[in-house]
């Protein structure tokens, strides 16, 4: 089971209901933040979420509205008795630009923090072990910003009922089977593909500030949750283009080209204290568009 919590939905400035961007997805009860902006911390103890479990975190791109809480965030974390190692990933330039937000502060570093800059051309592996992987590509800000997926790897689950038919009961050799091991029952050969089967894991993308482009489909395809970015409305269009953002109805392209299973629209302007007609104009592309919300929970 994988769960994320919008831990933001503002773009560039708080308001009184929206937090700027941050998101945390957990799954086997290791956390990880895409993105960091002013106040995540605060947030996340409102949403009941332990920071010491934080052990990787994303950034799309250094602009403040998503970087600015990673100062206060990693102290707290270092006063906490974290154990293990904190990795950092993000565009060209977050070595020096991160080393210069703790520079910035009389910091103690109290565990051990890995960054990686990451430069890529098409999709890119940042992260893989045997039960997901998150990859990478580049956005359109005009900054180096990127898009991230979280993908869950595949599962081998046991039909029941067709070991039952076979005479299969035993703990073991069905963990055998499993495993991928064949095993032997009443004298007869039964192979894992007989009695097992694959479930495709959970796709999460994240996609951040940018204007449309075609690497956002590439990386959103078949996505089971799609968060993605949609500053302004259709009657904005052109101050999109100027600054390099989508509208709700553009995010809603993506997500339909993509074959998104569901929609999840962030990063709203502070101009829209209600951004209903931002999901309206989404649902005319994307049937199933929703807006986040500060603090929503969503389950895979």
């Amino acid at each position: 089971m994988v769960e994320i919590t919008i831990l933001g939905t503002a773009s560039m400035v708080p308001t009184k209901e929206r937090n700027v961007q941050a998101f945390y997805l957990e799954y086997d009860g290791e956390g990880m933040l895409f993105d960091c902006g002013e106040g995540t911390q605060r947030q996340m103890n409102v949403a009941g979420i332990s920071r010491a479990k934080v052990r990787r975190i994303f950034i799309t791109h250094w602009h403040g509205d998503h970087v600015a809480g990673l100062v206060g965030l990693v102290q707290t974390i270092g006063n906490s008795g974290y154990e293990g190692t904190l990795h950092v990933y993000g565009p060209r330039e977050t070595k020096r630009r991160f080393g210069a937000l703790m520079d910035a502060t009389i910091f103690e570093s109290k565990f051990p923090i890995e960054v990686e800059e990451l430069s890529p051309k098409d999709e890119l592996v940042v992260v893989e072990n045997d039960r997901y992987q998150v990859t990478c590509i580049p956005a359109d800000h005009g900054i180096p910003c990127l898009a991230y997926a979280w993908q869950e790897k595949e599962k081998v689950r046991v039909d029941m009922a067709a070991c039952k038919r076979l005479g299969i009961s035993q703990g073991p050799l069905i963990g055998r089977l499993q495993r991928g091991e064949a095993v032997e029952v009443a004298g007869k050969r039964v192979a894992p593909q007989d009695v097992t089967y694959r479930v495709a894991g959970k796709r999460v993308v994240f996609i951040p500030d940018t204007q449309p482009h075609p690497n956002l489909v590439r990386i959103a395809r078949f996505a089971d949750l799609l968060v993605c970015e949609s500053t302004f409305s259709d009657e904005e269009d052109e101050k999109s283009r100027e600054f390099r953002h989508m509208t709700a109805r553009k995010a809603a392209h993506v997500a339909a080209d993509a074959e998104a299973k569901r929609l999840l629209l962030t990063h709203f302007s502070q101009r829209y204290p209600v951004v209903s007609h931002l999901v309206e104009q989404a649902r005319e592309v994307f049937p199933g568009a929703e807006a986040a919300f500060d603090l929503m929970k969503i389950t895979l």
